[in-house]
């Protein structure tokens, strides 16, 4: 089976869901009202090719601006990061986008390594191992019998 034709692990989706926020964030804070309409047609655009069945016009609505408010809630938080951070609103947005890409990154070294094949409807256990946020830090480490390790 080529990648072409292989449907997107969660991780993907949630990846790619990801950078069209912070792309509609860059599109408000960029004031262009072209960028703006083109950030929301890349949202339409994205979560057409994510779904398996036609969603209804109240629940594409519905997608539609869950993920425009979530790009109005990076935006200010980015806006406000970068105020508090002496550095630009395009810096801020830059590390998130590396962000949200090192985690899918993480999630395909985490599957390589525990020898896993990557098949559509696998379903991995999560509940023990490291967790690691956006951000690279720690939240939890845990050994294999879920124990708090130090």
């Amino acid at each position: 089976m080529t990648d072409e034709h292989r449907t997107p692990r969660p991780e993907d989706d949630a990846a790619r869901l990801g950078l069209v926020v912070v792309g509609e964030a860059a599109a408000l804070h960029s004031g262009d009202e072209a960028a703006l309409d083109a950030s929301e047609q890349n949202i339409r655009d994205t979560i057409d090719e994510m779904i398996d069945e036609p969603l209804t016009p109240r629940q594409e609505q519905v997608v539609e601006r869950l993920a425009a408010a979530g790009g109005t809630l990076t935006a200010g938080l980015s806006g406000a990061l970068a105020a508090q951070a002496g550095r630009t609103v395009d810096d801020i947005l830059e590390g998130a986008a590396r962000s949200v890409v090192w985690q899918q990154r993480l999630a395909d070294e985490r599957a390589d390594a525990a020898g896993r094949p990557d098949h559509d409807d696998e379903l991995r256990d999560r509940s023990g191992g490291q967790r690691e946020d956006a951000g690279g830090q720690q939240r939890e480490h845990r050994d294999d019998a879920g124990h708090d390790e130090d």
